[in-house]
């Protein structure tokens, strides 16, 4: 894929951007806030535990979440220095994308992986759809979530259940339930808490989870690090030291999603679609942080970006290792 495509793939974050600048933020290093790019999904619960819990202001931080449609919109406004970095659950493909776009741009701090036990990933049907396996989406109309990644997966997991040139439609994640319950689609590759929120509203059913680990990775328990937290190098070098106080703050919240996972769960409520009445219901990814990575982890992520090297999305072969945040 040529340096346009790639580009072409990012700028559709262009307006996430000037949304930015309308709300009067200034470039990423002008003073002591720290932005934070998230999109509403279950996965970013560390961002959202870490400011409504006050684990950030504790630390003497002024960090802000920012909220926007896609993944693609958080890489584009790292790469343009609106903010210094991403929430657990921005897609670690298009972030490797957007390396490949503009090197040197950022480091994983954590990343969040799921499969069929950590559920996050899954494929959704309407409630009385009378599709029983992904097999039998052949012919059907398909939707996934917004971005490269997302598509890719989608067209992937449909091609390894035998459906020939699977054309998958673009969706907002927030459209996913409407769009099944209007008959709009008739099925969605999408991410938590979708599934849940359909299911506690009628209106919808899971057809499968964990369907990159199976599928893609080839192993139903594998570590589908499928999404990452991380921060920009400009904001590690220009300012080393509240960077460091950030990652640490980070990595305190995701231990107390850890130590407190039913208490966690309603701080979706505001962050995501499901509201605080339903969180008790929504599965939990896991949460990996950049110094906790055992070999095999390592290896299913690396496995997970080289499947975007062979299908041309990257350009260049990406060393998963490299982009690991080091203390």
């Amino acid at each position: 894929m040529t340096s346009n495509i790639q580009r072409r793939h990012l700028l559709i974050g262009a307006s996430a951007a000037s949304a930015l600048t309308a709300m009067g933020a200034r470039p990423a290093h002008a003073d002591d806030k720290i932005l934070i790019g998230y999109w509403p999904i279950a996965s970013g619960l560390p961002l959202y535990v870490g400011l409504e819990r006050g684990i950030f202001r504790e630390a003497g931080l002024n960090v802000e979440g920012v909220k926007f449609a896609s993944a693609q919109q958080v890489a584009e406004a790292m790469i343009s220095g609106r903010i210094h970095g991403s929430a657990n659950g921005t897609a670690s493909a298009v972030l490797g994308l957007a390396e490949i776009t503009s090197p040197n741009l950022f480091k994983i701090i954590c990343s969040n992986p799921s499969n069929r036990s950590l559920v996050l990933d899954e494929f959704v049907v309407p409630k009385d759809s009378p599709v029983r396996s992904i097999a039998e989406l052949a012919g059907k109309k398909i939707a996934s979530g917004p971005g490269i990644q997302n598509v890719t997966l989608a067209k992937i997991i449909l091609e390894k259940n035998g459906i020939a040139n699977p054309t998958v439609t673009e969706l907002p994640v927030g459209q996913h339930v409407p769009a099944l319950a209007s008959g709009q689609v008739d099925a969605v590759y999408t991410l938590e808490p979708t599934g849940t929120a359909g299911r506690l509203k009628g209106l919808s059913r899971v057809l499968e989870t964990g369907v990159i680990s199976k599928y893609v990775l080839g192993n139903p328990d594998a570590p589908w690090f499928g999404g990452s937290a991380s921060v920009t190098n400009a904001f590690l070098k220009d300012s080393p030291e509240l960077a460091r106080r950030y990652i640490a703050a980070y990595g305190k919240a995701v231990q107390w999603v850890r130590s407190s996972p039913e208490e966690s769960r309603k701080h979706m409520d505001g962050f995501t679609a499901i509201e605080e009445a339903l969180v008790r219901e929504v599965p939990l990814s896991g949460f990996t942080m950049y110094n906790e990575f055992s070999v095999s982890d390592l290896g299913y992520f690396q496995k997970f970006f080289d499947v975007f090297t062979e299908r041309k999305i990257f350009s260049r072969k990406l060393d998963v290792k490299s982009l690991l945040y080091t203390a």
